[in-house]
């Protein structure tokens, strides 16, 4: 009897007893696990999916949570560019074991679903730790609390405080443009000095014997 399995958006044909690698699981090594989405169901009679078989599944025992082949993903810049980058990656797997294949009853059989998923969750560990979380935001909160209240009031006193009066004197001190400007006195005309003449002709002494005879 084999069946075709649905996970992690891959197709499995598995049968009682295989050992396979699946896309990591939400589930500890130990722990059974049922799939639920089964495409095909093989045996005495065929049975296809439409696109799921009703009420079918595979249930599996986790061996282990492991990883796959380490892959390198190298990426260089050609021209003018000396950029290089290399990525190295190894893929999350579950180890699992396929233990039955059930054709119907499956949604009676009381083991839970496989979930695809990063990481596990244990339910004793949440409630173990769920009272300390409690805890933890109360302190939070009675600490955002008081922070407030201490805000408010600061506000309060300074709205409580009479303002400061404000003088509406003017300052004694005068500004540049305030001052008066002292208008400069101008200087005082020099008096011109008459030309003489460099040299003393017959005609200048003349005119000078002339000047003075009409002044007399």
């Amino acid at each position: 009897m084999f069946a075709v399995l649905k996970t992690g958006g891959k197709q499995y044909k598995v049968s009682s007893g295989d050992v396979l690698r699946v896309e990591k699981l939400n589930a500890l090594a130990g722990e059974k696990v049922q799939f639920n989405e089964v495409l095909m169901v093989g045996g005495e009679k065929l049975i296809v999916g439409d696109p799921l078989v009703s009420d079918a599944g595979v249930q599996a025992e986790i061996i282990d949570q492991i990883k796959g082949v380490k892959t390198i993903n190298f990426v260089k810049r050609r021209r003018k560019h000396s950029s290089k980058r290399t990525k190295g990656h190894r893929q999350q797997l579950t180890l699992l074991r396929v233990t039955d294949i059930l054709a119907s009853g499956a949604a009676k059989s009381g083991i839970k679903a496989a979930v695809n998923g990063a990481g596990f969750v244990v339910p004793e560990i949440l409630e173990a730790k769920a009272p300390a979380k409690a805890k933890l935001v109360k302190e939070i909160k009675a600490v955002k609390v008081k922070e407030v209240a201490e805000k408010v009031d600061v506000v309060s006193e300074k709205v409580k405080a009479p303002a400061k009066k404000v003088s509406t004197a003017k300052s004694e001190t005068v500004t540049p443009k305030e001052a008066k400007v002292t208008p400069k006195k101008a200087a005082p005309k020099k008096a011109v000095a008459k030309k003489v003449p460099s040299k003393i002709t017959k005609k200048t002494i003349k005119k000078t014997s002339e000047e003075n005879n009409n002044g007399s």
